[in-house]
């Protein structure tokens, strides 16, 4: 009995294996190169996805375009902001610029001479 079954199963694979053969000469139209049809499928492919590209690209473009426009308009529909004079200097007499100078050049030169005495603690420590 295991002999029949072992002949069956090869006879049922001999016939599927030659099913096949015939499926794969089948598929080979007379006076096709099987080469130039799969070219022709990857050019063809490659034309669906480049038009796909260009498709993605137009919409990202109408996108920028759309958000510029708003941008726009959201712009144009703000309040202006209100026109403010220049802060102008404010003007002194001479005597005040003379005034102001003369404090500041004793300002620096307190500075000056509370940096001396520092200096000259650090250098008597020093020795």
């Amino acid at each position: 009995m295991t002999a029949a079954r072992l002949l069956l199963v090869a006879a049922a694979l001999a016939a599927a294996s030659s099913a096949q053969a015939q499926t794969a000469l089948s598929y080979r139209a007379p006076g096709v190169d099987p080469h130039v049809y799969q070219a022709d499928q990857h050019r063809y492919e490659i034309d669906r996805l480049r038009a796909q590209a260009d498709q993605r690209e137009a919409f990202a473009r109408q996108l920028q375009l759309e958000a510029r426009l708003t941008r726009l308009e959201i712009e144009a529909a703000r309040q202006p902001e209100p026109v403010q004079p220049p802060s102008y200097r404010a003007l002194r007499s001479p005597e005040e610029e003379r005034a102001l100078r003369e404090s500041a050049t004793r300002r620096r030169q307190n500075t000056t001479a509370g940096v001396a005495q520092i200096d000259a603690w650090l250098d008597r420590s020093a020795r």
